[in-house]
């Protein structure tokens, strides 16, 4: 799927929020720049949205490996993981802890060797067109018929 605008990337993030519950896991892959926090935050302010609450600043994680936010009945865990150098380092956030009741949004997961059975890895690259994005779905387990919006 092609996108050409911040309205039709806001448009997708409302598509998934009808899917979204707790224990979600949503995994972004992308170079650098492509829009994985951009998308995030659609995520998280169209949440935030749909139950009243005020837009927050949402910023990418790179240097803090972790922002969280509190939107009612969610929690949601915004990981990058980009600065991380093995899984030893993914092991010691617990990001998979059966104790952990939220959403988590991961941008950078090539890192991950075991992933949770129910996840949307969402795909982000460069088009041909300048301001164009290709995104590409493959939903497992829950999200297994989630390929296309």
């Amino acid at each position: 799927m092609i996108i050409n605008s911040l309205d039709q990337l806001n448009k997708i993030s409302l598509k998934i929020i009808k899917k979204l519950s707790k224990e979600d896991c949503v995994l972004l892959y992308g170079e650098i720049g492509v829009g994985k926090t951009t998308l995030t935050r659609a995520l998280i302010n169209n949440l935030q949205k749909n139950n009243d609450i005020n837009f927050t600043e949402v910023l990418s994680p790179t240097y803090n490996i972790l922002y969280e936010y509190e939107i009612q009945i969610y929690k949601i865990m915004h990981y990058d993981l980009y600065r991380l150098k093995n899984e030893s380092d993914v092991q010691q956030l617990a990001i998979f802890n059966q104790d952990i009741n939220c959403i988590k949004l991961i941008e950078w997961p090539e890192i991950i060797k075991e992933k949770p059975l129910d996840r949307l890895e969402i795909h982000i690259s460069h088009s041909n067109k300048k301001n164009s994005r290709i995104l590409e779905f493959k939903g497992f387990g829950k999200w297994k018929n989630f390929n296309e919006i």
